[in-house]
C-alpha cells in the first residue's frame, strides 16, 4: 500500500501564537502553508495565557505619545539577559517587533490595547520604563470563528469565574468592586448575563479574552488565508535528505502522511513543561522531574526539541533559569481533577504576606512571579522540598481573593473542605495547622504589622517598586501593597513552583534557523516560541516576554521562509514573487 504524500512550501508544527504567526506571515507572502498539531484543539499554551505581549517601540505606544529613549530597550535587555545576551537576536527582536505589530494589526484581525502605565517588571533598572511596552489582546467575539470555535482550546479553569474568562486590568477591578460601586455592579451584571446566555445557546462563552482571544484572532487570520490546520495529527519524525530537513512524517486521520516541504519545517510545539526527563536535567528544584506543577497543557512534552535533536540540533542547558517560574497552588476541581493555579497578582495586595516553611518572610511579595520563585528557592535551600505559604487575614481574603478563592460574595467553603485553603481563628492556630512554630509565625506577623500600620515594609520594601504598586490596591494609602493582618480568621495557601513556559530551548540564530552543534544552520529547520531558547536569556523583564517574541519571531520566520531558496537549490534560483506585508 503506497503512503500518502503532500507537498507544501512550509510545514508548521504547533498552533500556539508563534506557530500561527509564522503561518499567517508566510501565507501573506504567497507561500503554501500547512499547520499540524497533535492536539484535537488549537491554541496550545497561548489559549491558556494572559494574552500579553512585550514589544518596545510599537505604533500603539507612539499613538499615546510614548516614545522610547534611544537605546533604552536594548540596554534593558542587556541588563536582563546578563550572561546570555545575544545581540543579534535582540536586535532582530527590537527591529521586527514593531513591524510585526504593524503587520498583524493592519492586515489581520489581531488587535491590542496598550495601557500606558503598565510598568516593566524591573522598571527601575537601566533602560526600564514605567509603561508603554506591554500590550494585551483585545477581546474577540468567538462567533467569528463559526463552527471552528468548538476546536479552540479552553482557558485555564482556575482563571475563570463560572467558566467565564475575565479580561485583564479594568474588568478584574470591576469584579472586585461589584458590591462597592454601582458602575461595577451594572458592568458585572451585564457581563454575567451575556456569558450565561452564550453558554445556553452555544455551549461556551463567546466573549474571548486574554490568551483565548489571541488564539482565536490568529485562527481567524489563518482562516481568512485558507491555511489548512490539521488537528489530532502528531509528527512522528522529521524527513531529511543529506543534512537538510525536507519534511516530516505526520499521522493524520489515522494514516501516515509524508509531508514534503519546498522551504522549511517550523517547530512551534510549546517547549517542554511536561517532559519529565528534561525537568530532571534542568529544574534544580525537581530532582525526580515531578516536583513541579505547570498550568501549561500536559501535552507540551518537548516533542519539538526531540525532533530537532534527532537531526543534530541542540538545546542550550546553560540558561540561568530553564523556565519562566511562577508560584502556583494545586487545587482539586469540582470534577475531582487536579488544577494548577498561577499566582500573578494576589501576592501584591495589602494584607497579604508570604512566609517560608519555617514561618519567616523571605522576599518582597509584590515582585514578579519569576523573581518571587527565585527567592522562594533560596529560602528553602537545604530542605528536601521547596514551598512557601501565602497568608492573609479575613478582610484581604474577602476583598481580593487568594489563589483559586474568589473575593466576596462567592463562597469559600469548598476550598476549606478540600484543604486548599487553611484557616485559623488566630495566627497561632493557623501556624499549628501549617506545621510552623506558633511563636515564630506570631512574631513574623507582629513585626510586619508594626510597620504596615504606617504603610511601610522596611524588611523587604513591598510597594517600593512601580510593578508592585501597579498590582496593589490604589485605594489603600499611603502604600497600595501594605496593610496589617489583623482581622481574623486568618488564611493560608501552599505555594509550589510552576512555570508559564520554558526558556531553555533550541539554539537558533536571528533568522529563527535552528543551529547544529557547530553553530551552523540546519537547512530547512526553524524554531519559534518556546521551542527556541528565550531571547530574554532566562530572565523575565516584563508582562508578555513570551508572547511578544513568539509573535515577532513568528513574523521573522515567515519572512525568512519567503526569502529562502527552495531546498536543494542555490539562493540565486529563488524567484518566487513576494507579496507586500503592509
Amino acid at each position: 500500500m503506497s503512503q500518502e504524500t503532500k507537498l507544501v512550501d512550509v510545514l508548521v508544527i504547533g498552533t500556539g501564537a508563534s506557530g500561527m504567526a509564522t503561518a499567517v506571515t508566510a501565507a501573506s507572502q504567497g507561500l503554501d502553508v500547512l499547520v499540524v498539531d497533535k492536539q484535537p484543539q488549537f491554541g496550545g499554551t497561548t489559549a491558556r495565557s494572559g494574552g500579553w505581549l512585550w514589544i518596545p517601540g510599537t505604533h500603539l505606544a507612539q499613538e499615546q505619545g510614548i516614545t522610547e529613549p534611544p537605546g533604552a530597550a536594548k540596554a534593558y535587555l542587556k541588563h536582563e539577559a546578563t550572561t546570555h545576551y545575544d545581540e543579534k537576536r535582540v536586535d532582530a527582536f527590537l527591529e521586527n517587533g514593531p513591524k510585526a505589530i504593524q503587520f498583524f494589526t493592519s492586515q489581520t484581525p489581531l488587535r491590542f490595547d496598550l495601557p500606558p502605565v503598565f510598568p516593566d517588571y524591573h522598571a527601575e533598572a537601566p533602560g526600564g520604563l514605567p509603561g508603554g511596552r506591554s500590550m494585551v489582546t483585545r477581546p474577540f467575539d468567538g462567533r467569528e470563528l463559526g463552527p471552528r470555535i468548538k476546536q479552540l482550546a479552553p482557558p485555564l479553569p482556575e482563571l475563570t469565574v463560572f467558566g467565564m474568562m475575565l479580561g485583564s486590568g479594568p474588568e478584574i477591578r470591576h469584579f472586585m468592586r461589584v458590591f462597592k460601586s454601582p458602575t461595577s455592579f451594572w458592568y458585572v451584571t451585564k457581563r454575567l448575563t451575556r456569558h450565561f446566555l452564550d453558554v445556553l445557546l452555544h455551549g461556551r462563552g463567546m466573549t474571548l479574552t486574554n490568551g483565548n482571544a489571541l488564539a482565536g484572532r490568529l485562527a481567524k487570520a489563518a482562516m481568512d488565508r485558507n491555511i489548512p490546520v490539521w488537528l489530532s495529527s502528531p509528527v512522528k519524525q522529521l524527513l531529511t535528505e543529506g543534512d537538510a530537513v525536507t519534511g516530516a512524517l505526520v499521522e493524520h486521520e489515522g494514516k501516515p502522511v509524508r509531508v514534503s516541504v519546498r522551504r522549511g519545517v517550523v517547530l512551534a510545539t510549546g517547549g517542554f513543561p511536561y517532559d519529565i526527563e528534561r525537568r530532571k536535567q534542568l529544574f534544580p528544584h525537581a530532582p525526580t522531574g515531578r516536583e513541579h506543577f505547570s498550568p501549561s497543557p500536559s501535552t507540551n512534552t518537548g516533542d519539538g526539541l526531540r525532533l530537532a535533536e534527532s537531526v543534530g540540533a541542540r538545546v542550550d542547558p546553560t540558561i540561568p533559569h530553564a523556565a519562566a517560574w511562577v508560584p502556583a497552588s494545586v487545587t482539586t476541581r469540582p470534577d475531582k481533577s487536579t488544577g494548577v493555579m498561577p499566582h500573578f497578582i494576589d501576592r501584591a495586595k495589602p494584607g497579604v504576606i508570604a512566609v517560608s516553611p519555617e514561618g519567616q518572610r523571605f522576599t518582597n511579595e509584590g515582585n514578579s512571579y519569576h523573581d518571587f520563585v527565585q527567592a522562594m528557592v533560596k529560602a528553602c535551600a537545604g530542605r528536601g522540598d521547596t514551598f512557601a505559604w501565602l497568608l492573609c487575614d479575613h478582610k484581604a481574603l474577602r476583598s481580593y481573593g487568594l489563589g483559586c478563592v474568589a473575593p466576596a460574595p462567592l463562597p469559600i467553603g469548598r476550598h476549606l473542605r478540600n484543604g486548599y485553603l487553611k484557616s485559623g481563628a488566630s495566627i497561632a492556630e493557623l501556624a499549628t495547622k501549617l506545621g510552623i512554630a506558633p511563636t515564630t509565625l506570631e512574631h513574623t506577623v507582629a513585626e510586619f504589622n508594626r510597620h504596615a500600620a504606617k504603610g511601610e515594609d522596611p524588611a523587604f520594601g513591598k510597594g517600593s517598586k512601580a510593578y508592585n504598586r501597579y498590582q496593589g490596591d490604589a485605594s489603600v494609602t499611603p502604600n497600595p501593597c501594605v496593610a496589617p493582618l489583623e482581622h481574623g480568621p486568618y488564611y493560608a495557601i501552599k505555594l509550589v513552583i510552576g512555570d508559564i513556559g520554558t526558556f531553555a530551548g533550541l539554539v537558533t540564530d536571528e533568522k529563527t534557523r535552528v543551529l547544529n552543534g557547530l553553530g551552523e544552520p540546519i537547512a530547512g529547520l526553524y524554531a519559534v516560541g518556546n521551542d527556541a531558547a528565550s531571547v530574554m536569556g532566562g530572565n523575565y523583564p516584563g508582562a508578555g516576554i513570551t508572547l511578544g517574541p513568539a509573535i515577532t519571531f513568528g513574523y521573522i520566520a515567515g519572512q525568512q521562509l519567503a526569502k529562502a531558496a527552495p531546498l536543494g537549490q542555490p539562493a540565486a534560483t529563488a524567484t518566487r514573487q513576494l507579496a507586500p506585508t503592509a
